[in-house]
């Protein structure tokens, strides 16, 4: 680097994101990448996402995708996302992005990452788009050049629908210690299929990992696909400490945090206000209702995502006031000690003033 160059500074969620390229990767599924349009790099641990602010008619919707690069690669950053029947904002996506376009994102935010949980020995399992924290996660675990140990287990319909599936089996082909796993449902019609097919189960895990007992477990898919991971090594005896996974959907078995005082709850019947000190706006509503919903219901905008306290879109600062905040791990505990929460599960006890 010359004397007079300067390094360009990291991305600080200021500066739009400009898409530089759309990779079809699978069917109905595309990986769109982007560029900070000032050379900022990106930082960030692989597993984390991003929440894209998409320009759908009727105004802005903001969806939450994990992001499949990984930051040992810190020029550009890229998220991969399956169009799902009835998904409006990745559907959009995929019908209306294109290169030379601009979006406004948020984060990268999430602790879904290997890097809280070190260890000698990983094991990655994963169904349909969950690929991508894994992909963010082995590519970073091969880019820093040391020899990893990872079982790599990713479950789809049909080999056809395997995202990834060439450029991981390069990857493995290139250093040892990476062994590759697919699980299909049904074969392609015109594809031989000599691998596991049917449904992943405790007998495909002990075949695949006899030593997943000696595991760190990634786990990311739909619910009932990680509900069935869980109980199978739930069944084998596994040390659930050492499990971990990511979702954007809620799940009943597993528990919220609640960030307030246990005998703090909202009262259906009880009366609140809350002051949007930023807007001039005060808003009067029930206790049950969330600070989201309240200052949507006084025409005001804070932008939100999964809507049920895992992606932390909507964390605002609170400046006075108590609230009852049942999240899901998307906000940290240095966050709520500093006067933040999340707008869509916390509710006002009484008047409470937040910046907005």
């Amino acid at each position: 680097m010359a004397k007079d160059s300067i390094a360009p500074a990291y991305w600080d969620g200021q500066e739009m994101l400009e898409c530089v390229s759309v990779i079809p990767e699978a069917p109905n599924v595309s990986t769109f990448c982007f560029v900070a349009p000032s050379g900022a790099t990106f930082d960030y641990l692989p597993g984390q996402f991003l929440t894209l602010e998409l320009p759908v008619p009727g105004g802005p919707l903001h969806r939450t995708y994990t992001i499949s690069s990984s930051p040992s690669r810190p020029v550009s950053i890229t998220v991969t996302v399956k169009a799902q029947p009835g998904s409006v904002g990745t559907q959009w996506m995929r019908d209306n992005l294109r290169p030379g376009m601009r979006l406004k994102a948020i984060g990268p935010a999430g602790n879904f990452t290997s890097h809280h949980h070190p260890a000698d020995k990983f094991l990655f399992i994963s169904a349909g788009s969950g690929i991508t924290p894994m992909m963010s996660m082995l590519t970073y675990m091969y880019d820093i050049g040391r020899i990893p140990d990872v079982v790599f287990i990713n479950c789809a319909k049909r080999p056809s629908d395997i995202v990834f599936r060439q450029r991981l089996e390069h990857i493995a082909s290139r250093i040892d210690g990476i062994e590759l796993r697919w699980v299909v449902e049904e074969g392609d019609r015109y594809q031989p299929w000599t691998g596991y097919q049917g449904t992943f189960n405790q007998l495909m895990l002990g075949l695949m990992a006899p030593d997943y007992l000696e595991r760190e477990v990634f786990c990311c898919g739909p619910e009932p696909f990680m509900q069935a991971v869980r109980e199978a090594l739930t069944g084998l005896g596994f040390d659930m400490a050492h499990y971990h996974q990511e979702s954007f959907h809620p799940s009943l078995a597993e528990e919220a945090k609640d960030a307030t005082a246990d005998d703090v709850i909202p009262d259906d019947a009880a009366l609140a206000e809350i002051e949007f000190s930023l807007s001039g706006v005060t808003q009067k509503c029930n206790e049950t209702d969330t600070i989201l919903s309240t200052a949507r219901a006084a025409g005001l905008n804070i932008p939100s995502g999964c809507t049920f306290g895992v992606c932390g879109t909507c964390k605002i600062k609170k400046r006075s006031g108590q609230v009852h905040m049942v999240h899901n791990g998307g906000i940290t505990d240095e966050d709520i000690e500093d006067g933040y929460v999340l707008a869509c599960c916390s509710h006002p006890i009484g008047r409470v003033e937040v910046e907005i």
